[in-house]
């Protein structure tokens, strides 16, 4: 048992020393250039994400997001409209800095330490998820791994944006749900509950579909079906529901009270945005370029420029502004493993089928189904997004549905390895090669885009500051 507990925390040591490797080298070297400059290796928008946290650290207060100090030249609105926690962190973190130094590129640093520190926090959220998902230790690290070193997850944690919160509050929501189903709802998994709803709502609007989830499969959990009639437990559900509900109005109510005042009502920012991309925006970005102003039909959107294709690859690697691809192998090989995770997932679903006794499932059924609900929402308001506001089809869009997909990928795997036929097995050694394979594939992809990729690139332009 003591040989085992070292084991572990010296695999948990790796896990996340690995990904500090990576992280912090992409953190220092990437350039930080206005992103419609003929530079294309800066991360996404970083410029002007870097404008609110900046004029925190400047002023001292929260910018409306109508000034235009902060506005984004070509677009006409500001990041500023969109909830902002990351960015109010990042802001005062950079004016702690800047007492005692008025470099940029030290303030640029600060505000990137931020996230990577929140990426420290997802990996330990993902590995205690893991502990509870998955018994054997092959899989879990297999998960754990999978979700962390995906290049396209490990690279939005080593720029400014508000990605990397997102992503840290869907594994703080899972892992209360899924430690509230197995032990029951109690006052230190309700208080991390309401903190992933509350840094997810303040975060980004992609994601939203956590909360909505979180909400139905607490009220799920307290209702059962007893001697043919279904039951609620009412004292326990509003006494933990009460606590949740209080928590998230006091961490996260302000902001939308406070957009309430400042935008006229407009508490998602979304009808300002319109507004001031109408009056401001170059004619290429206009609200009345987006194929929907123009006539042209969502399937016919979705039809041009490999859509599909194109989201795929940068769900899974495509660093700067989307100039940094990764190797063919690199896309190959996780299709293999998604390929393995559909199969494995098919196999279980047909079994389920075939068995004559599903009683006592519906809770498990209910909380796949919402799951699924939480990978197709980005996936939706993503479509949504481009057809209506001309978004691009950018795979880091759909990154609030990582977990449930990798989930869902290692526990499909995970299938095959205990599918029998005839009575026979797999062998146990073909077994850990397949698990190391996999694992080789997950810590490997974000190895070579990172050391092979991005960091020759980073060092040849150097680093830009225009501040």
């Amino acid at each position: 048992m003591r040989v085992k507990k070292q084991s572990e925390r010296f695999f948990f040591l790796l896990y996340m020393v690995g990904f500090l490797i990576m992280a912090i080298p992409m953190a220092v070297c990437q350039p930080v250039v206005d992103t419609i400059s003929d530079v294309p290796v800066s991360p996404p928008d970083e410029y002007f994400r870097m404008l609110i946290p900046k004029y925190i650290c400047d002023h001292g207060t929260l910018p409306t997001g109508l000034e235009e100090e902060v506005r984004i030249t070509g677009c006409g609105f500001s990041y500023g409209l969109y909830n902002t926690l990351p960015y109010i962190i990042q802001g005062y973190v950079m004016r702690f800095v800047s007492l005692f130094t008025d470099s940029d590129l030290a303030l640029l640093y600060a505000g990137r330490s931020v996230n990577i520190v929140f990426g420290c926090i997802m990996a330990v959220f993902v590995y205690l998820l893991g502990k509870r998902l998955f018994t054997d230790r092959r899989f879990r690290w297999l998960f754990c791994v999978a979700v962390m070193y995906l290049p396209e997850n490990l690279f939005v944690h080593t720029y400014i944006n508000t990605d990397s919160c997102c992503l840290l509050a869907t594994a703080m929501i899972l892992y209360a749900l899924v430690w509230g189903y197995q032990e029951g709802f109690r006052v230190k998994n309700c208080i991390c509950l309401a903190v992933g709803i509350i840094l997810c709502a303040l975060s980004y609007y992609n994601a939203y579909g956590y909360i909505l989830a979180a909400v139905l499969l607490f009220i799920a959990y307290y209702v059962a079906k007893e001697n043919g009639k279904w039951r609620c437990d009412f004292k326990k559900m509003f006494t933990y529901g009460a606590l949740v509900s209080i928590l998230v109005i006091i961490g996260a109510g302000w902001w939308f009270v406070r957009a309430w005042f400042v935008l006229d009502g407009d508490i998602l920012g979304l009808k300002t945005k319109e507004q001031l991309a109408l009056l401001y925006a170059l004619p290429e970005t206009s609200p009345l370029y987006t194929y929907q102003a123009r006539g042209i039909s969502i399937f016919q959107m979705l039809s041009e420029n490999k859509f599909f294709q194109c989201l795929y690859d940068s769900f899974i690697a495509a660093y700067g502004s989307l100039s940094i691809r990764g190797h063919y192998w690199t896309y190959f090989s996780y299709k293999l493993l998604f390929g393995a995770g559909i199969a494995g997932g098919l196999w279980t679903f047909g079994g389920f089928l075939r068995r004559k006794e599903r009683k006592g499932n519906g809770k498990a059924l209910f909380f796949h189904i919402n799951m699924v609900l939480c990978m197709m929402l980005p996936l939706i308001i993503l479509v949504r997004y481009a057809y209506t506001m001309n978004y691009q089809h950018q795979g880091r869009y759909m990154l609030p549905a990582l977990i449930p997909i990798m989930y869902y990928t290692v526990s499909g795997i995970r299938a095959l390895s205990q599918a029998g036929f005839r009575g026979k097995h797999l062998p146990a050694r073909l077994v850990d090669l397949g698990v190391a394979f996999a694992l080789f594939i997950a810590a490997g992809s974000s190895f070579y885009m990172v050391f092979i990729q991005a960091l020759p690139v980073y060092r040849q332009v150097g680093m830009w500051l225009t501040y």
